[in-house]
């Protein structure tokens, strides 16, 4: 007998519940034995079943968020101008951008929700960057601002 999956593959196994034939590759152990995957019921954890809807919530709640942040951290700045706080600031716009993209969505996870987090720190910091420094975007990714960037991505993407 051949798999219904997998037609070049022989074996003697079968579903426990439909009786389909099954190759070792296929089978899903349950507790109550060996299952097909449609009769196991694989399915994704609610946490991380995401529509599109959550997409659209995640990426205009990421950009209002980095905008009004990217200017707040550089008006900050601008009057306590210390590497170290810079540090702090990066490290709390990551924060609450990540924190706020997580409440809008109810919690859910997911590897596209760390990207958006992501690219909206980075976003955060351009564009608080071009308000009070324009033309000067490249000149302003210097080392510790780099690892302030770096802080608030890793910050943003662990609470997604």
């Amino acid at each position: 007998m051949q798999c219904a999956t997998h037609p070049k593959v022989e074996t003697n196994l079968t579903c426990g519940k439909c009786g389909k034939p099954i190759c070792p590759r296929c089978m899903v152990q349950t507790d109550v034995g060996v299952r097909c995957a449609q009769c196991a019921g694989l399915n994704k954890l609610p946490t991380f079943k995401l529509a599109g809807t959550d997409y659209a919530k995640a990426i205009l709640v990421g950009l209002g968020i980095a905008i009004v942040a990217g200017v707040i951290w550089y008006v900050i700045r601008l009057f306590i101008p210390y590497v170290l706080f810079n540090l702090l600031i990066a490290a709390g716009v990551g924060y609450g951008i990540g924190e706020l993209i997580s409440l809008s969505i109810n919690r859910k996870r997911g590897l596209p929700l760390k990207i958006i987090a992501g690219i909206c720190v980075v976003l955060a910091f351009a564009l608080g960057n071009q308000v009070i420094f324009p033309f000067h975007l490249i000149l302003s990714f210097n080392l510790f601002n780099l690892i302030g960037i770096g802080i608030g991505i890793y910050l943003a993407v662990s609470r997604l």
